[in-house]
């Protein structure tokens, strides 16, 4: 009991010091290493991680001693403790409940995806103004009417909303998740989102990532 208690405050110890660009790094990791876990192999070398995800030797070792992890010299990383000590850092032990709000093809295109990729992540509701989509099944998703949206989302204990509605509805509905206990929200939108500071905002702008490419390689 004492040591899985040491290992819990160890861990909180590890998340509050990581910067939000560790953390991403660290889930491309653990999905580089589930794959390289199928091929059989049991280690790898901090270079070869490095180079399949276009980053530096130096800053994949920085990543992981931040959460406890070092190398052998001879054999690289150990693939199987690495994956089992980036999940605990960033997974809970039930996984995060999440909806999708607006559920025209980003919305159902996203749900397939999560579904898919990432088992720590439970779809449990989508939500949508479009009453040919509400009161069924989208993507294996109950699809329920935006306005009852404050009560599933305390109803089904929600945590995380990925909003893919139009850019005129985003600051609205943002509004409304936020009075409802949202913690987190994937903003697929175009719009400038202004929420409370203890809601961890992510934005994915694809033209902003467009302009950059586009930018780099004129």
């Amino acid at each position: 009991m004492a040591n899985k208690k040491q290992n819990y405050n160890h861990v909180k110890l590890y998340r509050k010091k990581l910067p939000a660009r560790t953390v991403e790094r660290l889930s491309k990791y653990r999905r580089l290493l589930e794959r390289y876990s199928l091929q059989s192999e049991n280690y790898i070398y901090s270079h070869d991680l490095g180079r399949l995800l276009n980053l530096t030797s130096v800053q994949v070792r920085r990543d992981l001693m931040l959460i406890g992890i070092s190398g052998n010299h001879r054999k690289g990383y150990n693939i199987k403790e690495l994956i089992e000590q980036i999940n605990k850092i960033i997974d809970t032990e039930h996984g995060h409940n999440i909806t999708i709000v607006g559920m025209g093809n980003l919305g159902r295109a996203v749900t397939k995806f999560i579904q898919y990729n990432q088992s720590k992540m439970n779809i449990v509701a989508g939500f949508d103004l479009d009453p040919k989509k509400t009161g069924k099944k989208i993507a294996g998703v109950n699809c329920y009417q935006i306005g009852t949206i404050t009560k599933k989302i305390r109803e089904l204990e929600i945590d995380v909303a990925i909003l893919t509605v139009s850019p005129d509805a985003a600051v609205d509905v943002t509004r409304i998740l936020v009075g409802a206990g949202i913690k987190g929200i994937l903003n697929f939108t175009s719009v400038h989102l202004d929420v409370p500071s203890d809601i961890y905002l992510k934005n994915y702008d694809i033209i902003t990532s467009l302009d950059e490419i586009g930018f780099f390689i004129k």
